[in-house]
């Protein structure tokens, strides 16, 4: 009876496999082999080359720029999400009396849902250098305007801003999950104790939440690596070409497969990328595995 049921389980799934592993597996390991080949999309010949993708990778410019720039991205929007969306989800959850929770959950997940490009746009004319509302900000309080998106590092954190700020939802409604399933009897036993709020959230809150800060740091941290449409609108030239003051891994990998036609090179740059997001996948599970056996 158990072989039967074990043979029907792997019949019933191996469709799901099979379309999973075609439609993720295969594109993995087919731009492994790219990488290994130079191949300029127009002509059936593949040349094997070895590493020599790689090796040219670590002495391009606009590569490191852009490994520079995306790592600086994702590390500024985790550094940015985590605390808030920790605070606001503390503030909501002890909240829950309230009319308004449905409203402050709606507003705060609705930028995470909405389409990066739409969303993008908008922001652009927030950051506009004439017409936007954040430099009439500034000078009604008598400081000057910025060119916002024509300066290389206000670029970056003008698309930091717009991550973080679209990333912000998602971490609040896990938290809230964390929150909901933390057990009420710690927290009327540290005010039986004369603990304060801040006390309780920093003692007990923050502790028995780290298994979600992990896995939405690493999300967050993945995401911020995947950053593209938000450089592509976003971060222009004055020309009006995209991505150009800003140069992230995503682009930097489109305009070398379809603009340079180099597919075996931006193939290298796509590893590269996988192996950032595997090794943050392994600390992830390392750091969740440490914390179970304490």
């Amino acid at each position: 009876m158990q072989r039967k049921k074990w043979i029907f389980a792997t019949l019933a799934i191996l469709p799901t496999l099979v379309i999973f592993a075609y439609v993720r597996i295969y594109p993995i390991g087919d731009t492994l082999r790219l990488s290994l080949h130079k191949w300029d999309i127009l002509s059936k010949n593949k040349p094997f080359i070895g590493l020599a993708n790689f090796e040219e990778l670590m002495g391009d410019p606009l590569f490191l720029d852009a490994f520079v720039n995306t790592t600086v991205i994702a590390f500024g929007v985790l550094f940015i999400t985590i605390p808030l969306a920790l605070v606001l989800a503390a503030l909501i959850h002890h909240r829950t009396r309230s009319h308004f929770v449905g409203f402050y959950e709606t507003s705060i997940f609705i930028p995470h849902i909405v389409s990066l490009v739409p969303a993008a746009m908008a922001w652009k004319w927030i950051f506009d250098a004439r017409l936007g509302p954040l430099n009439a900000l500034l000078t009604t309080f008598g400081f000057s305007p910025k060119a916002w998106l024509f300066d290389p590092v206000l670029s970056v954190i003008c698309i930091i801003v717009l991550c973080s700020w679209q990333a912000l939802g998602y971490a609040v409604m896990i938290y809230l999950v964390g929150f909901k399933s933390l057990p009420t009897s710690l927290y009327e036993a540290a005010k039986l104790d004369g603990a304060s709020g801040p006390q309780s959230f920093w003692r007990i809150s923050v502790p028995l939440l780290k298994p979600i800060t992990l896995y939405v740091s690493v999300v967050t941290l993945v995401s911020g690596f995947n950053v593209y449409a938000q450089a592509f609108v976003l971060a222009s030239d004055s020309q009006g070409a995209p991505g150009r003051q800003v140069r992230v891994l995503v682009l930097d990998m489109l305009e070398n497969s379809f603009r340079n036609y180099r597919v075996g090179y931006a193939a290298s740059e796509a590893v590269v990328l996988l192996a950032i997001v595997l090794v943050l996948t392994l600390i992830q599970f390392r750091l969740l595995r440490e914390k179970g056996r304490a």
